[in-house]
């Protein structure tokens, strides 16, 4: 793989390309897990939640300037769901109580398997555990699963969501986080660094 990556948290003006990106994947790699039905279902259950781009804590990588993948974490109930799905909870999670959530992760299908989505995976722990969070649950799909088991996730249920019209399955799991004490951080395998300074929001990666 060639190119540049950049990365950094997303805005409100995002929110298009957050959409055409989210469109691409459910229709794409998704689409080789569930039938046509479970899809169409999956639009109605997924899809940007723009709280999450409010809080700051929903990251977009691009590759040479195009969206890639998205995703994010949050440290607000809700699980999973769009701004138009229904039974969001909003209401604050406690950190060192309740485990950060790992939100809408997607990746568009010119660019899955390069690494990307773990990248933003390793964001998203890092950024909970500075806020004191010492784990963190995520509501998977089929397709996505598999990364998160290579992350360190484990199943906790499985379960199906059937608000889209037909029952579309996932699968509920979690990660404790390594202890991370002040001035420290966590290298993409979990172990503890230094802090080095560099600006979140302005990162790119030769890969």
């Amino acid at each position: 793989m060639t190119g540049t990556l950049s990365r950094r948290l997303a805005t409100e003006a995002d929110i298009p390309a957050l959409h055409a990106l989210m469109e691409a994947a459910i229709a794409g790699p998704l689409s080789a897990f569930l039938t046509p039905e479970q899809v169409a279902a999956s639009r109605i259950i997924m899809g940007v939640d723009s709280q999450l781009v409010a809080d700051r804590t929903y990251f977009i990588v691009k590759a040479d300037g195009v969206p890639a993948a998205c995703g994010g974490w949050s440290r607000r109930i809700t699980t999973y769901g769009g701004d138009h799905t229904s039974g969001r909870e909003p209401a604050l999670l406690k950190p060192g109580v309740d485990a950060a959530r790992v939100r809408a992760m997607f990746t568009h299908p010119d660019f899955v398997r390069r690494g990307i989505g773990r990248m933003i995976l390793d964001l998203c722990e890092t950024a909970a555990g500075d806020e004191g969070y010492d784990r963190a649950e995520l509501v998977a799909t089929l397709g996505g699963e598999p990364l998160y088991l290579s992350a360190g996730y484990v199943e906790i249920e499985r379960f199906e969501d059937d608000r889209g019209g037909v029952p579309v399955p996932l699968v509920r799991m979690g990660k404790s986080f390594p202890s991370v004490h002040p001035g420290e951080g966590r290298d993409p395998d979990g172990n503890h660094c230094p802090r080095l300074g560099k600006p979140l929001h302005d990162p790119a990666v030769r890969v």
